[in-house]
């Protein structure tokens, strides 16, 4: 059987302070268009839309802005 749909969402959460400049996405063919959004507090519920990018190769995802995260934070990447 050959599924027709697939989410692909990857979730990222910081114990510590950071600016991320790059993410990693395992199994993201290059080209393949990710919408990153804020978590919610400590649940897995998506918030605020933070940004669009494209992944590149090799799986990195390279921002033109870096998200500034702070401790507890998180966000999530979807392959859409």
């Amino acid at each position: 059987m050959i599924p027709l749909h697939r989410d692909t969402i990857y979730t990222f959460r910081f114990a510590d302070d950071r600016l991320i400049g790059r993410f990693h996405l395992a199994d993201a063919p290059a080209g393949q268009r990710v919408v990153v959004y804020r978590l919610e507090g400590l649940s897995t519920i998506r918030g605020d839309r933070l940004l669009e990018a494209r992944v590149g190769a090799n799986g990195w995802v390279e921002l033109t802005e870096p998200l500034i995260m702070r401790t507890g934070e998180g966000f999530i990447a979807s392959c859409e």
